[in-house]
């Protein structure tokens, strides 16, 4: 794996990052004073407990949701003060994200899936590329199959050829293996590592499971917003 975080710097630089939101009982702190930094390839583990601020860290790394203070820079880039069209091009360019829910498109097919992304940018061998990727996750035999006709681990296998097959530097997958099943999940996860490993992709990791976030170079831990432990492997540092 190539170490490029002293000639392009931090893949990911989080300083002093807050978010309010407001609510019915008013303003609500979700992130207070987050300050991290990631350098490019490496893996990060996040875990914490429920309502902790992962997630919410997350789609502020992503551009999802906007910081009230603080810099968010990704890939190099200051995310402050970026349009909503320019964020998803950001997006598009630099990031993959893997979900919990898949979220593929049910009227397309796997490979059509995949090839989405490769398309909205205008890579013209889109679905070669996206073939290319489904077989690396063992799914080439799948390719004009639907979501509905594929099982969960299957949809989760597509959603990270989609992740990958526009070569992001930076993936971020939040609680990949949530809706899978033990056996199913390990392989999902053996799947994400070895395309990190073979692709140098910095990765930011979500998960409730001790086992996986211990598989990163590094454990970072969210509760109530803050970041109360950063680099422990331990499990005490996610209890």
């Amino acid at each position: 794996m190539t170490d490029n975080t002293q000639e392009y710097g931090p893949a990911i630089l989080l300083d002093d990052v807050h978010l309010k939101l407001a609510s019915d009982a008013g303003e609500v702190n979700i992130l207070r004073g987050i300050s991290l930094n990631v350098g490019s390839g490496e893996a990060v583990g996040v875990v914490g407990a429920s309502g902790g601020g992962k997630s919410t860290m997350l789609m502020v790394m992503a551009g999802l949701e906007r910081a009230s203070s603080g810099l968010v820079q990704i890939a190099g880039i200051n995310l402050d003060g970026m349009s909503e069209d320019a964020l998803a091009l950001f997006r598009r360019d630099n990031i993959g994200i893997v979900f919990q829910n898949f979220h593929l498109v049910p009227t397309m097919s796997a490979l059509e899936n995949v090839a989405v992304p490769l398309e909205f940018a205008g890579v013209g061998n889109a679905f070669e590329r996206a073939r290319e990727k489904l077989d690396a996750v063992g799914l080439g035999h799948r390719l004009s199959h639907y979501p509905g006709q594929l099982s969960g681990g299957e949809q989760q296998r597509v959603a990270l050829a989609r992740a990958f097959v526009a070569e992001p530097k930076i993936l971020m997958a939040d609680e990949p293996t949530g809706n899978l099943d033990g056996m199913t999940g390990e392989t999902v996860m053996d799947l994400l590592f070895d395309l990190h490993d073979r692709s140098g992709t910095t990765l930011v990791l979500i998960s409730h499971d001790l086992e996986l976030v211990k598989r990163c170079d590094r454990v970072v831990t969210i509760a109530d917003g803050r970041i109360v432990d950063d680099g422990a492997k331990s499990a005490d540092a996610a209890q």
